[in-house]
C-alpha cells in the first residue's frame, strides 16, 4: 500500500527518539511548540476582551505553557497562568521558560481564579503521563472541565494515554489539540477522540520521517490508490468473482443475507448465500440477485473464488464442521463473528489458519478478539494497537480490531487507525457488511491489506454520509450503509 500521503502516527518510544535528535538544535523544540500553540491559542480564542487561561503542569508539557504565556505578553496579552507544582522540580527546559515568564513581569496563581477567560489551554500533561491523574490535578481537570469557554490542549489531552487513547484516572475535554511533531494513537482511538476534539498537527520544521519511519498511519483513499480503477467495458460477471457467504443458522438468516447484499452491491459478480438454515428462505425478495443455497452447495459448486464465513454461523457442530471446510479451502477468506468464537474455542483449527496459502481476514471486535489471544478484554482495550498486531502475526491474517478509532494490523508488522465512522455504527449487522464489502473487494481481485483497509475506511464513510444527510446516528441500520458504501465506492472511481 502506498503511505507518502497518509498521515503518520507514532507511539512515545519513538517520538522521544526523534525529539533527541533535535535536543542541541535551535530555536529548542519547547520554544517552537510555545510558538505553534500560541498561533492555536490566537485562532481558538472567544471574545475579543478576554485573556486565556493556561493551566500549566510539573513537567515539559507545562513548559511549552510557559512559553505561551511569554509569547503572548510580549504580544499585549495578559493570560492568567495557573502552576500549582514547585518551580524546583521542574525539567531543566520547562524550569528556564517559567524563569523567562518570571522575568518577563508574567504573574503566575495558584489556583483558577473565578472569571471569564477567551479560551482554557491545557498544558498540565503532555504524552509522558503513565500513571493515573489524582489529587490536585484531578481537581484541576474537573475545573477546566466545567468552564465555559472552549478548551485547547498542547500535544494531548491531559489524562489520556498517548499510545492507547485510555483515560487515565480522569481526563480533560478538549475542544481542540494542538499537538507537536506528529499524530499520536491516543488521539484517534479508543476514548482519544471524545477528549481530543479537533485535532491540529504542528511539526515544528522537524521531518519525522527522516528520523524513524513512521510506525502507523491514517488510514485513507491514498493507501489503495492503485486499486480503485475504472472497470474495462468489456467486463463480464466471471472476472468480477463470486463471494460464498457461510453462516445464517435458525434465527440468523438476516446476518447472512445483509453480508451477501453488501458483497453485491460492492462489485462481486456473483454472491451465493449458504445458509445453516436450511427451512429459511428459497430467495431474497428484496435482493433476488442473491443465490440462496446449502453451504454444503456453496463450498462444492466451485463457483465460490472468495469466502466469509460467520455471518450468522452459530457455533453448533454443523457450524464448526463448516469453518473446518472453509478453512480447507484454497480460497481468499473473511473470518468474522462466530466463526472468531469457534476459532477461539479451537486452537488446532486457528493454528490451521494461521498455516493458509490463500489470504485470510479477519474482524474482530474488542472481546471476539480478547477470545482468540486468551486475554481479558480489559487488556486489549488497554492496548489496542498491540493486540490487533498481536492477532494479525499469530493468524497470520491482516485482522482490523473494530471500535473507535478501527486499528488494522498486517502479520509484518504495519498498522493503521481508520478514523472514519461515527457512533451510529453501534448497532447490530454492521460487522456482517464490513465482512460482505471486504469479501467483494477480494472478488475483484485486491490485495488481502488493501481490501481490508479499503472496507472498514469505506463502510466508516458511508455511515458518516448517512449521518450528513440526517440519517442516524440514532437508529443508522446496517442495511442502510449498504447503499451508502456502494455510491461512495463508485464516486472514488468514476468522480
Amino acid at each position: 500500500m502506498h503511505h507518502a500521503e497518509s498521515q503518520s502516527i507514532y507511539r512515545v518510544a519513538a517520538l522521544r527518539e526523534i525529539e533527541a535528535r533535535f535536543s542541541g538544535e535551535s530555536p529548542p523544540l519547547m520554544e517552537r511548540a510555545g510558538a505553534a500553540a500560541t498561533r492555536a491559542v490566537l485562532a481558538h480564542s472567544r471574545g475579543a476582551r478576554l485573556a486565556p487561561l493556561i493551566v500549566c503542569g510539573p513537567g515539559n508539557n507545562g513548559g511549552d505553557g510557559f512559553v505561551v504565556a511569554r509569547i503572548l505578553r510580549s504580544r499585549g496579552i495578559n493570560p492568567t497562568v495557573v502552576f500549582t507544582g514547585d518551580e524546583t522540580k521542574l525539567p531543566a527546559d520547562a524550569r528556564e521558560a517559567f524563569d523567562s515568564l518570571r522575568s518577563f513581569g508574567g504573574e503566575i496563581s495558584h489556583e483558577i481564579p473565578k472569571k471569564p477567560f477567551s479560551l482554557v489551554v491545557d498544558a498540565l500533561f503532555g504524552i509522558g503521563l503513565q500513571r493515573p491523574v489524582e489529587g490536585t490535578y484531578a481537581e484541576l481537570i474537573s475545573r477546566i472541565n466545567a468552564m465555559d469557554c472552549p478548551v485547547l490542549s498542547l500535544d494531548i489531552a491531559s489524562g489520556l494515554c498517548a499510545d492507547t487513547g485510555r483515560v487515565l484516572g480522569c481526563a480533560v475535554r478538549a475542544h481542540f489539540t494542538a499537538t507537536f511533531i506528529a499524530l499520536k494513537p491516543g488521539l484517534l482511538t479508543l476514548d482519544g477522540p471524545d477528549h481530543s476534539g479537533e485535532v491540529s498537527v504542528y511539526d515544528l520544521d522537524i521531518a519525522p520521517e527522516s528520523v524513524l519511519p513512521a510506525e502507523g498511519r491514517v488510514v485513507t483513499t491514498a493507501l489503495f490508490r492503485d486499486c480503485l480503477k475504472r472497470r474495462p467495458r468489456n467486463s463480464h460477471k466471471g472476472m468480477m468473482g463470486g463471494v460464498g457467504i457461510l453462516g445464517g443458522a435458525p434465527g440468523m438468516t438476516g446476518a447472512a443475507l445483509l453480508a451477501g447484499r453488501a458483497a453485491l452491491k460492492l462489485g462481486a459478480g456473483r454472491v451465493y448465500v449458504g445458509l445453516l438454515d436450511n427451512a429459511a428462505l428459497a430467495i431474497d425478495t428484496d435482493q433476488p440477485e442473491l443465490m440462496l443455497r446449502t453451504p454444503a452447495d456453496v463450498l462444492s459448486s466451485g463457483f465460490a473464488t472468495v469466502l466469509a464465513a460467520g455471518p450468522g454461523l452459530g457455533q453448533g457442530a454443523d457450524a464448526l464442521e463448516l469453518l473446518r471446510q472453509a478453512i480447507a479451502a484454497e480460497l481468499p477468506l473473511v473470518l468474522d463473528a462466530d466463526a472468531l468464537n469457534l476459532l477461539a474455542a479451537h486452537p488446532v483449527l486457528a493454528g490451521r489458519v494461521a498455516r493458509r496459502n490463500a489470504p485470510t481476514l479477519l474482524t474482530p471486535h474488542p472481546l471476539e478478539a480478547a477470545r482468540l489471544l486468551g486475554i481479558d478484554i480489559a487488556e486489549v482495550r488497554a492496548d489496542r494497537i498491540g493486540a490487533a498486531l498481536a492477532l494479525a502475526e499469530r493468524m497470520n491474517a491482516p485482522t482490523v480490531l473494530k471500535g473507535c478509532g478501527s486499528v488494522i494490523a498486517s502479520p509484518a508488522g504495519h498498522w493503521y487507525i481508520n478514523t472514519s465512522g461515527n457512533p451510529g455504527m453501534a448497532s447490530a449487522g454492521m460487522g456482517d457488511v464490513l465482512a460482505g464489502i471486504a469479501a467483494a473487494l477480494l472478488a475483484q481481485g485486491w490485495p488481502a491489506e488493501a481490501a481490508l483497509a479499503c472496507a472498514t475506511h469505506l463502510h466508516g464513510v458511508a455511515a458518516d454520509r448517512l449521518v450528513d444527510a440526517g440519517v442516524g446516528p440514532i437508529g443508522l441500520t446496517a442495511g442502510e450503509t449498504i447503499e451508502s458504501a456502494r455510491r461512495a465506492f463508485n464516486a472514488w472511481i468514476y468522480g
